[in-house]
């Protein structure tokens, strides 16, 4: 990851990127991070709602990161750590922070085009509400996981040793997998 992190609060002006002087390589750049947003943009919504987040707070924090990132492009070397990492400290800052409910129910936007529509969209998704009854250790591990990164990877990002995450992992998955056959029983 690359010195700067919007997650720690050392935030560059809203320029865009920068280039190095060609007319077409600024074009390259934004074509560049365009190609990443629409790749990536979902899945980090769903890495912060597997990290506890609700549908509405990942949904801006996942943009508010991928803003930040358009704006650091050319100085971030491995961009998908880099959102994902920015992206689970701000949920973390947002978490810690003690906000009041609102009362309104949000405006919608082309992550949540129906945002009253969340709490349904949450049922038809059970899987979220057993990953959310995980310890918080297991649901990080296993956010990251599900992401895409390897355990080395986790390690890595979260300063953990690799058999702590492989631990915490297949404590998660054990735990699911119960669950998960609870229910199934029970129903």
């Amino acid at each position: 990851m690359n010195i700067h992190d919007p997650a720690e609060g050392n935030e560059q002006p809203a320029t865009g990127p920068t280039t190095v002087g060609l007319p077409g390589h600024r074009q390259q750049t934004d074509e560049e991070f365009a190609a990443f947003y629409r790749t990536q943009i979902r899945p980090l919504v769903g890495f912060l709602v597997n990290l506890g987040a609700g549908v509405q707070s990942a949904a801006d924090i996942a943009q508010d990161v991928m803003t930040d990132a358009y704006r650091n492009w050319t100085g971030i070397t491995h961009p998908k750590a880099w959102v994902y990492t920015a992206a689970s400290r701000a949920l973390v800052r947002k978490v810690a922070s003690v906000e009041e409910p609102v009362e309104k129910v949000p405006e919608p936007t082309s992550l949540l085009p129906r945002p009253d529509a969340i709490a349904e969209w949450e049922t038809r998704h059970d899987g979220i509400l057993l990953v959310r009854t995980l310890p918080p250790r297991q649901r990080q591990v296993l956010a990251w996981s599900l992401a895409g990164f390897t355990p080395a990877d986790i390690a890595d990002r979260l300063g953990l040793t690799g058999e702590t995450v492989r631990a915490n992992l297949r404590k998660g998955r054990l735990a699911l997998a119960g669950r998960r056959h609870t229910r199934e029983e029970e129903q």
